[in-house]
């Protein structure tokens, strides 16, 4: 009886004090934003890559970014929502997230597609979006056997693309990748509070997005 009641309150603390700030947190670093941040954090960190862009230029370079990898994988997971091939809009099943996976994928690849005939803008861009377009792919895949999740590999992949980044430019930004870890460690801990996700899917996440920006930069670079 006394640790049913031990139990009930840790729930309550958890539910109370934990969850609000956890689903607060898993909103800001939504995947699909992930790359809209990585647009603004190489442009701040190395502006002499976008030297050959006005800033007019620049800004509908954002805009463009979002739309492509936020906004439009949104909208089609909304339509798919209300035309009822999905149960809901946070694709809490295996099955909801094939076709969000596959149109995703297709965005992804069109970034990547575009940014390899960009000469104004840095090649680290160029690695980072074939490397979400790859693991995107691989998510996919995976999705057949377990529910990995999609915050875990948007957050592994942001984080390697400092560091590498870094490494290729031969500049040390260490407060910059202290915060990134520190975020990855905030969005995965959230995950583990307000979401059904096991560890293995988490950590399967984490270390895909990783994997995938390393492969993509032996491949670009």
């Amino acid at each position: 009886m006394v640790q049913e009641e031990i139990i009930s309150v840790n729930d309550h603390y958890k539910s109370n004090w934990f969850a609000i700030p956890a689903q607060i947190v898993s909103y800001i670093f939504h995947p699909l934003f992930v790359p809209t941040f990585i647009f603004i954090w190489t442009f701040e960190r190395f502006p002499f890559e976008f030297s050959g862009i006005t800033p007019h230029d620049l800004f509908f370079r954002l805009v463009g970014v979002f739309w492509t990898t936020a906004f439009f994988p949104a909208f089609a997971v909304f339509l798919l929502w209300r035309l009822k091939f999905i149960a809901s809009i946070h694709l809490k099943t295996q099955k909801e997230r094939i076709i969000p996976y596959v149109i995703t994928m297709f965005f992804y690849w069109w970034m990547y597609y575009l940014s390899r005939n960009f000469t104004d803008q840095p090649i680290s861009l160029k690695y980072f979006y074939l490397g979400i377009f790859v693991c995107s792919a691989i998510a996919l895949t995976v999705n057949n056997f377990i529910k990995i999740s999609m915050h875990a590999i948007g957050m592994g992949g942001a984080m390697m693309y400092v560091v590498l980044t870094c490494l290729h430019y031969h500049t040390y930004l260490g407060t910059d990748i202290a915060i990134m870890f520190l975020i990855v460690g905030i969005v995965c801990t959230a995950r583990f509070l307000v979401s059904n996700h096991t560890q293995q899917e988490i950590y399967s996440g984490l270390f895909a997005g990783i994997i995938c920006q390393l492969l993509a930069y032996a491949f670009v670079v």
